[in-house]
């Protein structure tokens, strides 16, 4: 029954009692046949009125309800980017309100499960080419020893080194993901300690000293007289540093030059990497970080990793309550940058 015809049916059955009273009035003598008259001529003629009254008045609650309803019928289809109009009494306004909200949350969810759906569809992809790769080389490279084609000694140990780099790969994107994996699902335990970050960048450093003597890099650290000590795991933000040196290096122009830096900056330690690469572009610079996500759209193994180094650093960082960013610019270099909490000894 619609609010319209139940209101209507309210009225007639309020004027429908008054009747009836009237008449058992009469009945009891209480009233003569010519006040019975009076009364239920006035009586009729105030249901009448109050019948045209009341069509009038509830025809906008109807039409409020009615577009209430059609907005709804949308949002139950799908439709989320509508909205219900605010018209009618306060209490339609305030119903409107709550679905629209409920709207906007139901919006947010579908747009989350979307982007997750693709985000998961692309991982699967990536995953399976990065996997497929080496495992492709490995393959093609066994087959030609297998069958005895090789004679010459040279070429025969070049394919077994390019098998072993092949391995070394796959051995590390495998690593890589299971690093992933783990620190996204907090599966290793987190215990944080004070630590002094400049013995941390020197040891970082000296792991690297053998690529930045085949690029012929010049490295410059800048470091205060007195650093304070941060809260850390220091084998992870080590993992952090050497990602972001590796990226440094592997982008850096023959004899170019690294700077590593490390400064107070409020409650936090400020640690950066900069580069004189060939920088990155705006569009790019807000991906960076996601997970397979490189720069070198062909996916040459000459130019990188899997694309998972990144997205490992900021994992870590944010896991240290830190946060992690690049600043840059196509053609002027790169300037990674992770902040770490100070550690207080109060």
């Amino acid at each position: 029954m619609k609010l319209r015809t139940y209101l209507l049916l309210s009225n007639l059955a309020g004027i429908s009692v008054l009747l009836l009273c009237l008449f058992v009035s009469y009945s009891k003598m209480l009233l003569t046949i010519e006040q019975l008259y009076w009364l239920s001529g006035v009586t009729a003629t105030v249901g009448l009125l109050s019948f045209i009254l009341q069509h009038l008045l509830t025809r906008p609650l109807e039409q409020a309800m009615a577009r209430i309803t059609q907005q709804t019928v949308r949002i139950a289809e799908g439709d989320f980017d509508t909205e219900v109009p605010f018209v009618g009494p306060q209490e339609f306004k305030l119903l409107a309100r709550q679905f629209n909200a409920m709207s906007g949350k139901l919006k947010e969810s579908f747009d989350n499960l979307h982007h997750s759906e693709s985000a998961r569809r692309e991982l699967i992809a990536n995953v399976s080419h990065d996997l497929r790769t080496p495992l492709a080389s490995i393959q093609s490279f066994v087959e030609a020893l297998e069958d005895d084609v090789i004679k010459d000694e040279a070429t025969f140990q070049r394919y077994l080194n390019t098998i072993r780099l092949e391995t070394k790969r796959l051995s590390g994107l495998i690593q890589d993901l299971f690093e992933l994996s783990s620190l996204e699902a907090k599966g290793e335990v987190f215990e944080p300690q004070p630590s002094h970050a400049d013995e941390l960048l020197i040891s970082t450093l000296e792991s690297f000293s053998f690529h930045l003597a085949e690029k012929k890099l010049h490295v410059e650290i800048d470091l205060p007289d007195r650093l304070p000590a941060a809260v850390m795991m220091p084998t992870q933000i080590k993992r952090v540093l050497s990602n972001l040196l590796q990226n440094a290096i592997q982008h850096s122009p023959m004899e170019g030059k690294i700077v590593l830096s490390a400064a107070e900056q409020g409650r936090y330690l400020l640690f950066s990497v900069t580069d004189e690469g060939e920088g990155i572009e705006a569009a790019e610079a807000s991906r960076i970080f996601e997970r397979f996500y490189r720069i070198d759209k062909a996916r040459s193994k000459n130019n990188g990793g899997a694309g998972l180094g990144l997205a490992i650093a900021q994992s870590i960082v944010q896991l240290h309550g830190g946060e992690i960013g690049v600043h840059s610019a196509k053609g002027a270099g790169s300037c990674f940058w992770f902040t770490l909490p100070i550690y207080d000894s109060r």
